[in-house]
């Protein structure tokens, strides 16, 4: 199959090793003696390593082409007209993504992917939660096909990544059940083994987009191991499969759907099985992990541009013969705002570093960095409504998108509560 045009940025690779702009403009000139070389991007802090803090030159090309293209090609006008659709998205849209090569941004060459990193990532998800993009993305990209990708054997994910990277296919990933766990524990619908074959009979709820999905991965226990890690097992489920049914939920955000599937007496056959039998919770949890960092660093992108819409509101805004932004009243919000924010990037940016360079901590981050941007986004998705005073609450104005957007992300891949409570475990508390 043909591979998609990638973008200009792709063919910039490989990374070469630069001094960093973003620290050279925030802290000055690195004091390295002369001659010296600057250290290698990505590399932490610790016996005698160091990690760059910021952005290579090809990630800062990244995020200005995506900034340019979303602000054209996906408006807010844009995304209202479509929150009414099925897909939420347009199929011409979907392919000009593809065309951009960021429907194989994880994914790796061989499968038609660009093969960039968990960073990089982030940096496109800041630019599409400032968009508030609608559609298939995260279920398809960094759910469905992500976990074919690590799951899958060489043939499953040659017949489904090169697919999804064209924009040929979408796919989903249903793993949450009614017990509304994020982790191995909730994974209870059994898949038994019958005819040489599995038959799986259960629900599962808030799968993203799977009403539009070609194909579904489902996670189903295949036994009781000794852990709740094992036996859990991983299945390609296509959407015409006789006993699937699928319904889309009533939610806050209609710019991104969620669904109900069912499965009554769901016939597979044993080339069903996605990967090995009982071991499909490792595969799973890392793709849950560079999700849950996507998602954080989405929420970021989105709470920028609330406070960037709410201190230019702030300028303008008369009360009493003065700018709103006058008052120290509003100066304090948005200096929280500000300072929550930046707060959440960093630790979403150390996550996603932590989840390419494959480190022990890498959970722990993921888990603080979500707990941190569901605090985040809520809390200046709301500053910025209040601040606006009236029209804020209006649905022509763009807050609300944002509002809502915030308060599905806050509890989806599990809520700041959830996170907190496993980052006391991995403490060991």
């Amino acid at each position: 199959m043909e591979r998609p045009a990638r973008a200009a940025w792709v063919r910039l690779l490989p990374h070469r090793e630069r001094q960093d702009r973003l620290s050279a403009r925030v802290l000055g000139p690195p004091l390295l003696p002369e001659g010296a070389r600057a250290p290698a991007r990505g590399r932490l802090t610790r016996k005698g390593q160091s990690m760059d803090i910021g952005f290579t030159e090809e990630q800062e090309l990244l995020r200005d082409t995506a900034r340019r293209f979303l602000e054209s090609e996906c408006t807010t006008q844009f995304v209202r007209q479509r929150m009414a659709e099925p897909a939420a998205i347009t199929d011409e849209f979907w392919q000009k993504l593809a065309e951009q090569g960021w429907l194989g941004i994880i994914y790796p060459e061989e499968e038609g992917g660009s093969g960039l990193g968990v960073v990089d990532l982030v940096v496109l998800m800041e630019e599409m939660g400032r968009a508030v993009m609608s559609g298939p993305f995260l279920s398809t990209v960094l759910l469905g096909g992500a976990a074919i990708g690590e799951a899958g054997t060489p043939v499953q994910r040659g017949q489904w990544l090169p697919q999804i990277v064209a924009g040929k296919a979408k796919a989903a990933l249903a793993w949450t059940e009614p017990n509304l766990r994020w982790d191995a524990v909730g994974i209870a619908m059994p898949a038994r083994e019958a005819g040489g074959g599995f038959t799986l009979s259960g629900s599962k709820l808030f799968v993203g987009d799977a009403h539009i999905a070609d194909i579904l991965v489902v996670a189903a226990r295949t036994r009781d191991g000794s852990t709740m890690e094992d036996g859990v097992s991983l299945f390609l489920v296509p959407r015409d499969t006789r006993g699937l049914a699928v319904n889309v939920l009533p939610t806050i955000d209609e710019t991104r759907k969620l669904c109900e599937v069912r499965l009554d007496n769901v016939v597979l056959p044993a080339s069903a099985l996605l990967g090995e039998i009982h071991q499909g919770w490792a595969p799973l949890s890392r793709v849950i992990a560079r999700a849950t960092v996507a998602l954080a660093a989405e929420m970021c992108g989105g709470a920028q541009l609330v406070l960037d819409m709410t201190v230019a509101y702030a300028k303008i805004r008369i009360a009493f013969g003065k700018p709103i932004g006058s008052y120290q009243g509003v100066k304090h919000q948005a200096a929280d705002m500000l300072v929550a924010i930046e707060n959440a990037k960093s630790l979403t940016y150390y996550a996603a570093w932590a989840v390419d360079q494959g480190l022990d901590e890498a959970l722990l981050a993921v888990s603080m960095a979500k707990a941190a941007a569901s605090d985040m986004y809520r809390k200046v998705a709301g500053t910025g409504i209040q601040l606006h005073g009236g029209i804020g609450m209006t649905w022509e104005h763009d807050l609300q998108l944002y509002f809502k957007r915030a308060k599905a992300s806050e509890v989806a891949f599990g809520d700041a509560s959830w996170h907190r409570e496993r980052v006391a475990r991995l403490m060991r508390l």
